[in-house]
């Protein structure tokens, strides 16, 4: 089945036990704020946050952005990581360009591209309160968290771990 037909409620990725500890392990071994996952929506080309932890509020429910806008749509369109020091110092465009950012008074992010099918589908995303700049440690920590999200959501849409061509599909 396609990425898009097998998940039906994206909503229940927040509940995926495994996501959950992927989640919060990374956000105490990196000493973050917030760590929060997107993904493209099934249909067209807008990008939705669908798991937050360390949120002030549920705003991050109601943001979607365009492929392309926003760090989330920007991380996808380009298949690379981003990273902000001292928001809203050096950004380009507006503040408004950056919707998680404001809702969740972030300062410093470092975003990484959750890749499904040699597509980049989704984001890794965390953040501090306060400037900050995300050392290349904790950057691959940000990447192997990645790397585990891209396996657990994988075999969660598909009922395949990644790399296994025999995978039975599970309801």
């Amino acid at each position: 089945m396609e990425f898009k037909e097998k998940y039906s409620s994206m909503a229940e990725i927040g509940k995926n036990q495994a996501v959950l500890e992927v989640c919060n392990k990374l956000m105490q071994s990196i000493g973050c704020d917030f760590v929060a996952l997107a993904i493209q929506d099934e249909a067209g080309p807008d990008v939705r946050w669908h798991y937050a932890a360390g949120n002030l509020n549920d705003k991050y429910e109601r943001i979607s952005v365009r492929f392309g806008k926003g760090i989330a749509g920007k991380v996808i369109s380009t298949g690379s990581s981003f990273m902000l020091e001292h928001f809203p110092q050096n950004i380009y465009g507006k503040v408004t360009d950056y919707p998680i950012m404001l809702a969740e008074k972030l300062v410093a992010c470092y975003a990484v591209p959750l890749v499904f099918n040699s597509t980049p589908k989704g984001v890794l995303l965390v953040g501090k309160r306060v400037p900050y700049v995300f050392e290349e440690e904790q950057q691959e920590q940000v990447n192997e968290a990645g790397q585990r999200l891209e396996a657990v959501l994988n075999h969660h849409l598909t009922g395949k771990r990644k790399g296994d061509q025999h995978g039975q599909e599970t309801s």
